[in-house]
């Protein structure tokens, strides 16, 4: 397996905690929408924010990827959006990994603020499901590799 860069040049690694979820077996489209509402956002709010999209209480605007999205309730600004439930689950881990590096690093946990995220195409595991009359069509699964880079405000 390749060896997965950061997309993020950071000035002071002693004031950064970063972490990195590789292969995860969401939908590549949602994984870049939710990055889009995280990038920016303090620590505690952007869980609170994951939480409520678990719970399906908060949609996302899908502002890139909304062809044929149907309106959702709540949003302001951008009336397209859906709960990408699963892909927010994960997100969520792989964010409160980030806080536990930057607790061990010895970070504010309550001055942390998301500097960078983003994800990225992984690889598709390839796979077939059977047809009629003997035949068989690809039925592939999509990976996205999440990166998350944390940093005092």
């Amino acid at each position: 397996m390749a060896k997965i860069n950061y997309a993020f040049n950071e000035d002071d690694k002693a004031k950064t905690a970063k972490a990195v979820g590789k292969s995860l077996k969401i939908s590549p489209k949602h994984a870049v929408e939710l990055c889009r509402e995280l990038r920016g956002k303090k620590l505690e709010s952007a869980k609170v924010y994951l939480e409520e999209v678990i719970q399906m209480e908060k949609a996302v605007p899908f502002k890139r990827h909304n062809k044929k999205v149907g309106h959702r309730k709540g949003l302001t600004g951008w009336p397209s959006g859906r709960y990408p439930v699963k892909a927010a689950a994960q997100i969520l881990k792989v964010l409160e990994n980030a806080e536990a590096n930057a607790e061990y690093k010895g970070l504010d946990a309550e001055n942390l603020k998301i500097m960078h995220i983003s994800s990225h195409r992984g690889f598709i595991v390839r796979g077939w499901t059977p047809r009629a009359f003997g035949r068989a069509s690809p039925f592939n699964t999509p990976t996205t590799h999440v990166q998350i880079v944390l940093g005092e405000a």
